[in-house]
């Protein structure tokens, strides 16, 4: 994952997202997060009523989703799910879709 592709997926949803609302986007300190070139969109994102908000400093054990996304990234996303944003959006979706159905975190 790159600041690019992130940068990317965000262009995206900003674009498409219904412009009488605003969205939440909370955001974890990944590398991609703070690289310059990401930082400098958040303007134009704000323009689009995307607002972000950063995670406090690295703590995983205090965020339930850095769990599911570790179990998601490293075990259940196929390797091909990497070769373009679509891919990885349909995957993450499929994943997401199939949870409490055909997949389960046990979080202790």
């Amino acid at each position: 994952m790159t600041a690019e592709t992130v940068i990317e997926a965000f262009d995206k949803f900003a674009a498409q997202k219904d412009t009488d609302t605003f969205a939440v986007v909370v955001l974890d300190n990944a590398s991609m997060h703070r690289s310059m070139a990401f930082r400098t969109k958040i303007v134009e994102w704000m323009s689009h009523r995307v607002h972000l908000i950063y995670l406090s400093a690295y703590s995983p054990e205090l965020n339930l989703i850095e769990i599911l996304w570790k179990q998601m990234k490293y075990a259940l996303l196929p390797l091909s799910a990497y070769l373009s944003f679509d891919r990885l959006y349909n995957e993450v979706h499929r994943l997401l879709g199939g949870y409490g159905v055909l997949h389960a975190i046990n979080f202790e």
